[in-house]
């Protein structure tokens, strides 16, 4: 009886305390990471590795601050070549500047080049390296002249240098070297 007594509230505890497990909610799943960005691209847009002015900065929110792009290095007049193969979405003016948005065949995927001349229409196959605009030199917010490279999934942002293979962000194009 003495043993009962000093164990019973204990047992009792744990009664509640398994009863009360047994109707809590479930702890939250954390939510599931973004689809990776596959790496579609077969070129730079221009040149064969242009430096890079200005990097992607996420924006904390929505409407935040940060960089949905990132912006190339390039002379005004430089061809601007489809990283992958796509189909136009928009060729023409936003708020006075050239912008030509591909969507990328077999994804969610669409990326834009601003300042341009588009040299495409809406609704035109594209292939990968394909020049489809040329850098202008107005509406520039670098320093030099610049290509503003974006992607986006949906309404998200997102780094259009995850396009690009390993390989093409690493090194430039092959080079024959004499036999001498």
């Amino acid at each position: 009886m003495k043993a009962l007594r000093r164990t019973g509230p204990l047992l009792l505890l744990l009664l509640t305390l398994t009863t009360t497990l047994a109707w809590a909610d479930p702890p939250p799943t954390p939510p599931e990471p973004p689809p990776r960005v596959p790496p579609l691209a077969r070129t730079w847009p221009v040149g064969t590795r242009p430096p890079v002015s200005r990097g992607w900065e996420p924006p904390a929110t929505p409407y935040g601050r940060g960089h949905r792009g990132v912006d190339l290095v390039a002379a005004p007049g430089t061809p601007v070549r489809a990283v992958a193969a796509g189909r136009v979405a928009y060729a023409g003016r936003v708020a006075g500047r050239g912008v030509l948005s591909v969507a990328l065949t077999g994804t969610d995927l669409g990326t834009t080049y601003e300042p341009v001349r588009p040299l495409v229409r809406e609704g035109a196959e594209v292939t990968p390296g394909e020049v489809v605009a040329e850098l202008e030199p107005t509406g520039s917010h670098c320093p030099s002249a610049c290509l503003h490279w974006g992607l986006r999934r949906g309404r998200t942002y997102l780094n259009p240098l995850d396009l690009l293979p390993g390989w093409l962000l690493r090194r430039g194009p092959s080079r024959l070297l004499p036999l001498a």
